[in-house]
């Protein structure tokens, strides 16, 4: 998935920051984690799912999962 499209993307229901989370975080596929809902929205075939229901119950203080990413400097 292109990270400057993951920049610009917000979790939908707090509008934070999202993690780009790896498979095999305790994930079957990659995903978009919000920190402040405690929520991995999936991504498939490069489309995230950015919908509350297809999200999964995330533990971020167990996950090993890098820092929120970012927006590019203008």
């Amino acid at each position: 998935m292109d990270h400057r499209l993951i920049e610009m993307l917000v979790c939908p229901l707090c509008k934070g920051p999202l993690t780009l989370l790896r498979e095999g975080a305790g994930l079957e596929l990659p995903a978009l984690g919000c920190r402040a809902d405690r929520l991995a929205f999936p991504i498939r075939d490069g489309i995230p799912l950015m919908l509350e229901n297809e999200a999964k119950p995330w533990d971020p203080d167990t996950a090993s999962a890098p820092a929120p990413l970012r927006p590019l400097a203008p």
